[in-house]
């Protein structure tokens, strides 16, 4: 365990369009928790902000982080590069200061792998239904049906790495799956018990693959 003074650090992760970026917005707003931006490769879609949402940057700037070993975490995900730099989550838990991460599985493997000192916390989150994921990918700034099939594809992959995670939340109601993230972490935090079940998430994970 680290000192009393230095912050913890918590991963959210997910299939593409299950609403972990939305969560880890509403974790940063309101239990103060310091936002992970990462460098991309990708190009922002239309209501994205350089150094808010991500740090855009091309492939040879990001080739050359990855060799002058800048980052906690990369990952090649859809065929464009996302990654954690070092320097200034370390600054901040240094400062006591909480952090959320919004990375994948790749990326989450990595930093669980390195032991760090400073607490860790993952989960991993679920959408209801194969019907609502799509239903939510096809919407989301994407107008080919193409692109939402390729993730729907992916989907059947990056779910069986729910088992990494400390807590799988299936995000049916929004508020409702920010509230249950939101007390797992006070009850990690205050060591106490939590009503996590696991079976009931390994119950929803055998319907989401059949």
């Amino acid at each position: 365990m680290p000192p009393m003074n230095e912050g913890i650090m918590v991963i959210l992760s997910s299939p593409s369009g299950a609403g972990k970026t939305t969560l880890v917005k509403l974790l940063s707003e309101r239990k103060g928790f310091v936002t992970s931006i990462s460098h991309t490769t990708r190009t922002p879609r239309s209501n994205e902000i350089d150094g808010k949402d991500y740090h855009f940057v091309n492939i040879e700037k990001f080739k050359k982080m990855i060799g002058d070993k800048e980052f906690l975490e990369y990952a090649k995900v859809f065929e464009n590069f996302y990654g954690t730099t070092k320097s200034v989550i370390f600054q901040e838990l240094n400062k006591g200061n909480n952090v959320i991460f919004d990375i994948d599985w790749q990326g989450t493997n990595q930093i669980i792998s390195q032991k760090l000192k400073n607490k860790l916390l993952t989960f991993f989150i679920l959408p209801p239904s194969r019907k609502e994921l799509f239903k939510r990918l096809s919407n989301r700034d994407m107008k080919d049906k193409l692109i939402a099939e390729e993730r729907m594809k992916q989907f059947d992959k990056d779910v069986l790495h729910w088992k990494d995670y400390d807590y799988v939340i299936i995000n049916n109601e929004l508020e409702i799956c920010y509230d249950q993230i939101s007390n797992y972490i006070d009850c990690e935090i205050s060591k106490k018990k939590s009503n996590y079940n696991v079976d009931q998430i390994k119950k929803h994970i055998t319907k989401l693959t059949s």
